[in-house]
């Protein structure tokens, strides 16, 4: 997954086909936004940001409270849908 990490836009396209597998399988858009939360609070936790793109994220992540963390999880879910 390192390598996934190093550059962003790799990361959205990662990102974007989990989210498209997720949908093939019938998850819902609430399920697939609560595992973008769970993937967001593994990687604040275990991973340093490699970019200045996750930087930022890590840095508004680490401000945000558990809501406003969700809601920057369905963003980066629609985010990756969008692109």
């Amino acid at each position: 997954m390192s390598t996934v990490l190093n550059n962003f836009d790799t990361w959205k396209h990662f990102l974007a086909d989990r989210v498209e597998q997720a949908k093939k399988i019938g998850l819902s858009e609430e399920a697939i936004s609560n595992l973008a939360y769970e993937i967001g609070s593994f990687l604040d936790e275990r991973v340093d940001p490699k970019n200045d793109e996750q930087r930022a994220l890590k840095e508004i992540w680490d401000v945000g409270d558990e809501n406003e963390r969700k809601t920057i999880a369905r963003l980066m879910v629609k985010l990756v849908q969008n692109s």
